[in-house]
């Protein structure tokens, strides 16, 4: 069979073969042949190691298994172990004969019995034969407490409750005189400290006479001479020596004593383990893992730390890992003696192999402290310039790591970012940058020394980006320092530069082809700062940035448009609009970086990002942000309707840049609008909405489940908007707000843009009689009641006068009144009178809402409310939804 499948040429005639096998096997088992069932199950196992299915032969191998002959039985137990694993439920048929050939008179058959049982072994069988290994454990033939030993690995692994059963067993092998029961019985007793400490402390504490056996064994071995039968390249027995030295590790961990009673033979291993062949490289490494892991003294440490920096200078690159490795783990316990080694470290760095290279950066990075940052740096950018582009990533990340960590002053910090920069820019990530220019933001007196040393190395710029980016914006914000000498530092070359010089260097850069439109962007804004200050370049700025009123970047278009309007239509109000950027503030700014790296960001507001202590104190205190949960919970009227964050698009910066809050202080709004056009524009076209009520939209009913409302489509979306002015064609609305000439709504002469600045709306002159007033949230000490009125002409507006009482004994301050409605609502608060409400109902705080229900006389108003306050030093939080609103509103 054998023959004939090797002859095969194809995967097709081997499949046709072994079919053909297969068959007769089956009808061999079919006739229940017993003078050549053993060989049949041998060619059953041969196709199953070519990959094809032999479960049909399973039953074969448990009767082998019953026959009484040694030859049956192998094969039996062979096919068990090869056709069957522990998932079989098959396996159920096997346990009683192997309890019978485990008490069986031959060796070889308990041998079987227990080479199977260490390999298949399932929980039931380990519980049902846990006590015939035990037994055997103690037998008398070497062999069998061998198999006997590793068999209770495979038990203790199964279930680790017999532990008590094979514990004192495994101590009585740890003396044995053959080297196999001996390396079984270490093996052992390792596994059962690895999982119980119970069994550390036992092997410690009350067996401490075995531990000095342990160490009288090793010992042995060190200095025993030669001896043929276990000797391997002049060793003695290298993998005995390996799991004696592992287990003392286990020991010694954590136990002062046990530590010093191993600490003499740990170095006698160590000194005289021959490092030339790699089985004495093995010994020494286990030793190297023994000594660190237990409470050695400094001494023993150092000696450890040395024979891994000779494994540094060893030609094997796997000996060399497998020692860089090592020290990543042992520098944090004795950072001194590894610093010796610091020259072989870096030659590490420039070897060919990758995977050495990084360990060696990983291990250069933890030694760097201080002292010997400047050094090490050197060093690395020197290698910088010659290394290969696949580790230029990953070496100008470690290396502007360990400068902004432990540079010893500001300007040092300056030249090595600058210097990396040139070496390699495109490698250099966004967020160095922005570290780089919040440190020269903060670094007053060193201001102008940089943009001068930026201005220098920028003359053999070559498409770097980041070292455009940084220039640039050093240029907008100091120029006049470059131009001007001033905050010149000891020691620096004087330098010349022209206002035209420094708008040069930005056009460069502008009209470089291999920038992108970021940099183009930082370009832009640079020139209009410049515009405010070069005064004889004015006209020559204002062209290069009115070159891109054209561009097909969307991004540097609107720069372009909105510069230009500022350069022509606002230049009453461009010198304090271009004043220098505000001191960034730099405690915040890496507390927010280490949230973003998932950091525990506890660090007050006062601590220092670094601990070389270059970095400023914070300019001020950063502002609490309320949790992004707090608004769903508030908005949350129905329990499957969770309202997702709206994306901030362009028009919001827009607001932003006007002084408009979307959600500011305690004004809360409502658009009914559908969900899929809640973007920037129509907030903007709602905004511009406040003096009329746009047209209700259709919305699904409130009783329908949010998952079943189809999403309009885009177009429908975009023509629901109902705008409440004309828009002139040819004129775009960002055009109109900045040129300060709104359009007037063909229906009403006010002024849209009147009330930009406060929500609050004017009641109609003429108002209906008030409706009953009811107490909308009550609870210890807290009431709040509404008085409704309804204006004349307006059935769909309410307008509510909310009072808001505390009844307590302690007044509350920062008091803070929050309100939504659903979609088919529209809310609007005018600012509370106060925020701070006396206490025994001494006083009270009124607040005026404008309430507008888009389906009055088919749904009812519903209102949720959300009240936060301080009492007694504690932050209070109140909720309550309020559905007993008087009928007819």
């Amino acid at each position: 069979m054998i023959r004939s499948i090797r002859a095969c040429k194809t995967a097709a005639d081997e499949r046709a073969v072994v079919a053909k096998e297969c068959a007769v096997l089956r009808n061999a088992f079919r006739d229940n042949d017993q003078d050549y069932r053993h060989r049949n199950v041998a060619k059953l196992m041969f196709i199953h190691m070519l990959g094809y299915p032999t479960h049909f032969g399973q039953m074969e191998c448990i009767k082998l298994i019953a026959a009484g002959s040694f030859p049956e039985k192998r094969i039996g137990y062979l096919g068990l172990m090869l056709l069957v694993d522990e998932r079989q439920e098959v396996l159920m048929l096997v346990t009683n004969s192997l309890k019978n050939d485990l008490n069986h008179s031959n060796q070889f058959i308990v041998g079987l019995a227990l080479c199977a049982l260490g390999n298949i072994c399932t929980a039931e069988m380990a519980r049902d034969l846990a006590l015939e290994v035990e037994k055997l454990l103690h037998n008398n033939n070497s062999y069998i407490r061998k198999k006997a030993a590793l068999c209770s690995l495979r038990i203790v692994r199964k279930v680790p409750d017999l532990i008590d059963y094979v514990m004192v067993p495994a101590t009585s092998l740890l003396t044995d005189k053959h080297h196999g029961v001996l390396i079984s019985g270490v093996k052992l007793c390792t596994e059962l400290c690895q999982v119980s400490e119970v069994a550390v402390q036992h092997y410690r504490k009350v067996c401490t006479a075995h531990v000095m056996s342990l160490i009288r064994v090793l010992k042995n071995l060190v200095v025993s001479g030669y001896a043929p039968e276990y000797d391997v390249n002049g060793i003695t027995d290298p993998f005995l020596q390996i799991r004696l030295l592992r287990l003392l590790g286990l020991l010694g961990k954590g136990d002062p004593e046990t530590s010093d009673n191993m600490s003499d033979i740990l170095a006698q291993v160590a000194t005289n383990t021959e490092g030339s062949k790699n089985a004495g490289n093995a010994i020494l490494y286990e030793c190297v893992q023994t000594i660190m892991s237990i409470e050695t003294i400094g001494g023993l440490r150092v000696l450890a730390i040395n024979i891994l920096g000779r494994f540094l200078a060893n030609r094997d690159n796997n000996i060399r890992y497998v020692a860089l490795n090592t020290l990543v783990k042992v520098v944090s316990v004795d950072t001194q003696a590894v610093q010796r080694h610091r020259t072989t470290i870096v030659e590490c760095v420039k070897d060919s192999d990758i995977s050495i290279q990084r360990r060696a950066l990983e291990l250069i990075c933890a030694l760097v402290n201080v002292s010997n940052v400047k050094t090490l740096t050197k060093e690395l950018i020197d290698y910088l310039k010659v290394s290969d582009p696949e580790f230029k990533g990953d070496l100008t990340a470690k290396i502007s790591s360990l400068v902004q960590r432990f540079s010893p002053n500001k300007q040092w910090y300056i030249d090595q970012m600058i210097l990396l920069m040139i070496e390699a820019g495109k490698y250099v990530t966004p967020d160095v940058t922005r570290a780089l220019v919040v440190v020269i933001s903060n670094a007053s007196e060193l201001q102008g020394y940089t943009v001068r040393a930026l201005y220098r190395v920028f003359q053999a710029w070559n498409g770097q980006e980041s070292l455009g980016q940084v220039t640039i914006w050093c240029i907008g914000e100091y120029g006049e320092m470059l131009v001007d000498h001033l905050n010149e530092v000891e020691g620096e070359e004087p330098l010349t530069v022209t206002e035209s010089d420094a708008v040069d260097i930005v056009e460069t850069v502008l009209k470089d082809t291999r920038v992108s439109s970021d940099t183009l962007a930082f370009c832009l804004t640079a020139l209009l700062k410049l515009s405010s200050r070069f005064s004889h370049c004015a006209d020559h700025i204002k062209a290069l940035i009115f070159e891109y009123k054209g561009s097909v970047v969307l991004e540097l278009q609107q720069r372009a448009i909105e510069f230009g309007s500022i350069l022509s239509k606002h230049t009453d109000i461009k010198a304090a609009l271009l004043e220098r950027m505000p001191v960034l503030d730099e405690a915040t700014y890496y507390s927010a970086k280490q949230v973003e790296m998932g950091v525990d960001g506890n660090q007050t507001a006062t601590s220092e990002p670094h601990s070389n202590g270059h970095v400023a104190q914070p300019n001020g205190l950063a502002k609490h942000l309320a949790p992004e949960n707090s608004l769903i919970d508030l908005l949350s009227f129905l329990p499957d309707e969770q309202p997702s964050a709206p994306d901030k698009s362009p028009d919001d910066s827009l607001l932003g840049s006007l002084g408009i809050n979307t959600l500011a202080g305690s004004d809360i709004m409502t658009s009914p609008v559908h969900p899929s056009s809640s973007g920037g524009a129509n907030m903007l076209l709602e905004l511009l909405s406040l003096g009329s009520s746009p047209a209700a939209l259709p919305v699904a009913s409130s009783q329908e489940s949010a998952a079943s409302v189809q999403p309009p489509s885009l177009k429908s979306s975009l023509l629901d908007v109902q705008p409440p002015f004309a828009i002139h064609k040819g004129s775009s609305l960002t055009q109109d707000v900045l040129g300060g000439q709104p359009h007037k709504s063909p229906t009403s002469n006010a002024d849209p843009f009147a009330n930009l600045n406060s929500l609050s709306m004017p009641v109609a002159s003429g108002e209906n009689a008030a409706h009953t007033s009811i107490v909308a949230m009550q609870t210890n000490g807290l009431k709040i009641t509404f008085e409704f009125t309804k204006p004349a002409g307006s059935p769909q507006t309410t307008i509510i006068r909310a009072t808001h009482t505390n009844l307590s004994s302690s007044p509350y301050t920062d008091y803070l009144f929050q309100a939504a409605v659903p979609k088919f609502m529209q809310l609007q608060l005018e600012p509370a009178s106060s925020n701070f409400l006396p206490a025994n109902g001494d006083g009270f705080i009124t607040q005026i809402i404008k309430a507008t229900n888009n389906m009055h006389g088919q749904k009812a108003i519903v209102m949720k409310l959300r009240v936060s306050f301080k009492s007694n030093g504690q932050n209070n939080l109140e909720q309550a939804q309020v559905n007993n609103f008087p009928a007819g509103l």
